[in-house]
This record gives structure tokens, sequence and C-alpha cells, in this order.
């Protein structure tokens, strides 16, 4: 189970929204409710045919979650630069994490596949849009690990391209915490680790000047209402990098925790290296 982050400093302070600011949440969230829930009902649709046709693998749907997060991002006022190459071929993506934002920055770039804990599956909303999207859910226990390797192996010889964040949890989007090694002990079984490559990938959320530099971040208690009626409600909304690391093989390193280090020193020189030359 993971641990929630709680900052030192105190979170921003709570929103006072003024008439312009109910403006924006207006303009921006009905579109926004549109695009999400009526490519949601699109995508669930075409499900129907595309699961009897071609069983675990999507041709069709996952470009739909990448035209939807698109515009989302779009309507939420945010630019998104990429740096790097995706990973091409069979394997994972790991990330940093620093809100529900994620979500759709990162299934923007592509076709991508969430592994999350199985609690998220159960949330209002979130879960569902989860569900349609092709997410694995994952219990962290140990002796769920023989069948994670089996659902895995599945969904990798799918052509899918499964994405991670090993953190556990989300922070405000100025520091890496430390990965879990646990995540990674699938592909360390013996039928997935010859040919499995990873990439790290650093997401980092730079608000407009004057902003306070976290407004983009949810962690500790926030709840997820407050937190997206703020981002709603920005008047010069920032933008988003995403970096992406050079893959690395999984056979390259001798156990997990060796693999988890790497990895998040990866992503943690990717925010510091963008920081310096800001």
């Amino acid at each position: 189970m993971a641990e929630t982050w709680f900052s030192q400093e105190p979170p921003p302070p709570t929103t006072k929204f003024t008439t312009a600011d109910w403006w924006r949440i207006v303009r921006r969230a009905l579109p926004l409710i549109v695009v999400v829930f009526g490519g949601l009902i699109l995508l669930l649709l075409v499900r129907l045919v595309e699961r009897p046709l071609h069983g675990m693998y999507r041709p069709w749907t996952p470009g739909i979650t990448v035209k939807v997060c698109r515009i989302s991002l779009w309507l939420l006022g945010l630019s998104v630069k990429v740096e790097g190459e995706l990973l091409n071929g069979v394997g994972a993506m790991v990330a940093n994490h620093t809100s529900w934002l994620d979500i759709f920055t990162l299934n923007a770039l592509d076709r991508l596949y969430f592994v999350s804990k199985a609690e998220v599956s159960k949330w209002p909303g979130i879960g569902w849009l989860a569900r349609a999207t092709g997410t694995v859910f994952i219990k962290r226990e140990r002796v769920k690990a023989r069948g994670q390797v089996a659902m895995f192996q599945n969904r990798l010889k799918a052509g899918h391209r499964l994405l991670f964040f090993p953190e556990g949890t989300s922070t405000d989007g100025h520091q890496v915490l430390p990965f879990k090694p646990t995540l990674f002990a699938a592909f360390f079984d013996a039928s997935l680790r010859p040919g499995i490559q990873i990439q790290p990938v650093t997401v980092r959320y730079i608000p407009s000047p004057g902003s306070d530099p976290r407004v983009y971040g949810w962690w500790g208690d926030m709840e997820f209402g407050p937190h997206l009626l703020s981002t709603l409600a920005i008047a010069a909304p920032g933008r988003i990098e995403v970096i992406l690391q050079s893959p690395v093989k999984v056979y390259d390193f001798p156990n997990r925790k060796a693999l988890a280090s790497a990895l998040e020193q990866t992503v943690r020189n990717g925010l510091m290296r963008d920081s310096r030359t800001e």
C-alpha cells in the first residue's frame, strides 16, 4: 500500500474564486466534460466491435484516448513540449508522479497502458476511465507476483507499452521520491527479462510567472474536486515538459533494487537538469 506524501511546506492557500474565475471554470469545464465523456462513450462503442475481433490487442481505441487527452490539455490551456524519442519495441516506461494531470499528459504522447494499484479501479469517475482505457490493475502483494508476470507477458505480447509510477504516490512535482523495487520484480522473471527495456520519463509542470510553482501538484490530503476547479480557474496556464530518457535493458541489472535505483536517479536528473537550465 502506497504511503501518501506530505510536504514540509504548507500547501497553496485555498482559492477564493472571483466572478472571472468562475467564468473560466465554466468555459473550460463544459467542453472538457463533452470531450472526456463523449470520448469515453465512443471508446466503449468501438470496443464492442474491437474486442470480439482482436481480443486483448487494441488497434483502434487507444487512438481515441490519445486524441481525447490532447484536446483536454488544449482546453486546459496547457501546452506540451516533448524532448527525446518514445520507446520503440517491447517494454515499459516509468515516470515521476505529480498529479492527475499526468494521466492526460502521458496518454497524449502515444498509445500507452497504465499500471495502477487495484484500489483505483473502484474510484468513481477515474476508475471507470481507467478500466475503459485498458489500465492494468495490480495488487502489491508478493503472493500475487506470479499472476502479475503472466498478466504482463500477455499485455506485452499484445504490443502494449506499459507505464508505471514507481514512487507510489504523487508529490508537488519538485522532487522524485524513492522508486519502489517491488514494482519491477515481474520483469526479472526468466520469461520476460532477456528482451525487456524500460524507459525513464521526467514530467515537469511549469506555471506561468508569478504563480505558485506547486500549483499543478496534488498531494497529501488534497481533494480532487477543489484541485480540479483551481486548475480550471488559472488565468494564465503554464506549460508541461516531458523528457523521454534513453531506455535501459533489464538484463543489464543484477536485481530489481539496482534497476529501480538507476531509473529513479535518471528521472531525478532530468528534473534537476531542467530546473538549472530554465
